[in-house]
This record gives C-alpha cells, sequence and structure tokens, in this order.
C-alpha cells in the first residue's frame, strides 16, 4: 500500500505540475492532494501539521490569484475598470464556458488562456473608448499577469516534487 500510494503522490504533483500550464486543470490542488497521499503513504513521510497546512494555504492561494493577476496586470499597464472587466469575461469564456460547451476552436485551449484576457481587455477597453494603442498595452498586461499566474502555479508543483523527493530521502 505504502508503494501504491508513493506512486499516487507522484503521478498527481507531475499531473498538478501538467495543469499549470494546461487549461481547466487546477493544477496546485491536485499538486497538493499529492502530498497528501505521500503524507498518508507511512509514518516515516509524514509532514507535519503546519507543513501540510502551509501546502494546502498556498495551493489555495495561488489558485485563487491565478484568476485575478491577469486582471491586476491589465490595471498595471493603464487599462480602466473596462479592461479589468473584459480579462475576467475573457478568461472565464476561454478557460471555463467554451472547452465546456464543446468549442474546439485552434484559438481556445492553452491559447485561449492566454487570448482570451487579452483579447477581453484589449475589446473591452476599445468599447469604453480607448485608443487602441493603449488597448493593446491593456492586453498586453493581462498577458504579463497570465504569465505570473502560470510561474507561481509552476513553482508550487516543483516545490511539491522537490518535498515528496526530499520525504523519500532519494538524495541523501
Amino acid at each position: 500500500m505504502e508503494i501504491a500510494l508513493i506512486i499516487l503522490a507522484f503521478l498527481a504533483i507531475i499531473v498538478g505540475i501538467g495543469g499549470s500550464v494546461l487549461p481547466v486543470i487546477p493544477g496546485p490542488p491536485i499538486a497538493f492532494v499529492g502530498i497528501l497521499f505521500m503524507h498518508f503513504s507511512s509514518p516515516q513521510h509524514h509532514y507535519s501539521l503546519m507543513g501540510l497546512l502551509a501546502f494546502g494555504v498556498l495551493a489555495a492561494l495561488v489558485t485563487v490569484l491565478d484568476f485575478l493577476v491577469p486582471a491586476w496586470g491589465t490595471k498595471k499597464f493603464g487599462g480602466t475598470k473596462w479592461g479589468v472587466r473584459g480579462a475576467n469575461i475573457g478568461l472565464f469564456l476561454a478557460a471555463i464556458v467554451l472547452p465546456f460547451l464543446g468549442v474546439a476552436l485552434p484559438v481556445f485551449g492553452l491559447s485561449g488562456i492566454v487570448l482570451g484576457p487579452f483579447i477581453g481587455a484589449v475589446v473591452a477597453e476599445l468599447l469604453a473608448g480607448m485608443d487602441s494603442r493603449a488597448a493593446l498595452r491593456a492586453g498586453f498586461g493581462s498577458f504579463v499577469g497570465f504569465l505570473a499566474g502560470t510561474m507561481a502555479k509552476l513553482a508550487y508543483g516543483f516545490a511539491a516534487l522537490v518535498s515528496c523527493v526530499v520525504k523519500l530521502g532519494i538524495f541523501s
């Protein structure tokens, strides 16, 4: 049973890392499940309560911030409330609604997660009367926010992986 849980731990973490760049797969929560599998695999692999809480809170925080950071980037690069709303709507459409409806256009999927907030911010700013150059700058801000969120999710996934490797004592 111990070996099965350790294998499940690493599989969950690898899927979690993949979910950090693939749309609709919640990478950090899945990687946290991997931490839990490792924790319950055997007494020698247990995490402290504080360790589990830290990984759990970080998974939740990174997941929530991933949805907020593109809007923050839009605002930081000169976007208005319209651009922020447009980035959020674009992300929602690209990440949740269109895949759920089975829309399989080339712009959706992984590229849709990048393009959704960008297009949403640009279109919203243009509709609000902003000139095209400023609207594109706001859209670029949503892209920068997307990259920041992705980097945070990847960092979490790799931290979970390293933590499990350390728990196993592979390199010690």
